[in-house]
């Protein structure tokens, strides 16, 4: 019988857990009391899924660790952030596994879905190996699969991804096993032996994204320095067949503002220099900077005193998520907020301190400044511009 244990709740475990539990007995595990505390009441406060999500679903969720003893697979969904020197943090995988190797039998299976540099999967098989006594691909079998959710989009759901599965073995018994699972979640499974290129494959999937976004907001500034129609440009290069056009903006979250470090962090561990992976990043880490002063350009210009009331649209790292982590929407927003005291947000998505709520009211704003292109947001632009209030739309989004 098919017991799994699903460890880490949050952007991509939830669907997981969900997704898999229409089927199969399954345990949801985070450290969190208070995560726990709400997917036992069904709710979920990344506003993700909602109740009748959890209904008809084979799932307990529990931060007990001894509700693990029973499990036969095991999902790591923990996140993998950076450090303050932006060296890799593996301590939610570390800590995972060493719960796991506490329960893990013969024929367990445990899958990694975290962001990780190559070689970090076959780091933490030898060590379950030394704890366990039971050998990697003959006892158990310690997969890669890495994770490609979307938070916030609702055009790519879980069951529409095609998910790549890295396992080093040709046991029919448990290829047909991870099938039986993954079916249930994924639009198609590409199986390979390699898991060191699995892990590279999913490091370079967002590097790719933060490099291109990058060389986006690099020839925005430039066009605002030497004075050209930025829009006019884009629309011009398209025309050719083989431009692919992406859209200036903030870059963060837990994916694009990190996985660059981790294959730039083995690349130097392997005395290779880069000159690309890392290319993006300052470009991308400035934008803050360049919005927040294209904000303080405007205010200056307008003539504003430091009692004006300033209305930033969108500080989550994203659109449709709540998730502030590695958010330059926020930072942005803290930024301007210390200088003006009376500058508030509004986010439909996120609720902390300082949100506006009565958006439907925007005449005592003297400016109005976007940070997303979200659909929610485009009303309030044209709203903005029919009481002819002033806007900054520093990315162009409805300009």
């Amino acid at each position: 019988m098919i017991k799994i244990c699903v460890i880490g709740l949050g952007y991509v475990g939830l669907p997981v857990a969900l997704g898999i539990s229409s089927k199969f007995e399954t345990l949801g595990f985070d450290i969190s009391e208070k995560r726990i505390k709400e997917l036992s009441e069904k709710y979920d406060s990344n506003k993700e899924y909602y109740k009748k999500d959890f209904i008809r679903k084979k799932i307990t969720f529990s931060n007990k660790t001894k509700d693990l003893e029973d499990s036969n697979v095991y999902i790591i969904c923990v996140p993998t952030p950076i450090k303050k020197n932006n060296l890799p943090d593996l301590s939610f995988i570390k800590k995972s596994i060493s719960i796991i190797s506490t329960y893990i039998k013969s024929k367990d299976i445990v899958v990694l879905e975290s962001t990780v540099y190559p070689g970090v999967t076959e780091h933490f098989a030898k060590f379950l190996e030394l704890k366990t006594g039971l050998k990697n691909n003959k006892d158990f079998y310690l997969c890669y699969s890495p994770e490609r959710i979307n938070p916030g989009d609702k055009t790519k759901k879980i069951k529409d991804i095609n998910k790549v599965f890295a396992i080093n073995t040709s046991n029919k018994s448990i290829l047909l096993k991870i099938k039986k699972i993954y079916k249930l979640i994924s639009k198609k499974i590409i199986f390979s032996k390699k898991i060191k290129e699995a892990e590279t494959a999913k490091a370079i999937e967002n590097t790719q994204r933060d490099l291109n976004i990058a060389l986006f907001n690099e020839i925005l500034i430039l066009s605002q320095k030497i004075n050209l129609d930025f829009k006019e440009i884009i629309k011009l290069a398209e025309t050719k067949w083989n431009f692919i056009k992406f859209q200036p903006g903030l870059v963060g979250g837990h994916c694009l503002p990190v996985d660059p470090y981790y294959l730039s962090y083995i690349a130097k561990k392997n005395k290779f220099k880069t000159n690309t992976l890392l290319s993006g990043r300052s470009t991308n880490n400035n934008m803050r900077n360049y919005v927040s002063n294209e904000i303080l350009k405007c205010i200056k210009k307008s003539k504003l005193n430091n009692k004006a009331k300033i209305l930033i649209l969108g500080i989550s790292y994203k659109y449709g998520v709540s998730d502030l982590r590695n958010s330059l929407g926020l930072k942005i927003f803290n930024k301007i907020k210390q200088k003006y005291k009376n500058t508030y947000f509004y986010d439909p998505f996120v609720n902390i301190k300082n949100k506006y709520t009565n958006i439907k009211n925007l005449k005592n704003f003297k400016l109005i400044v976007f940070l997303s292109s979200g659909k929610k947001y485009r009303p309030l632009f044209r709203n903005a511009i029919k009481n002819n209030l002033l806007i900054l739309d520093p990315f162009n989004y409805f300009s």
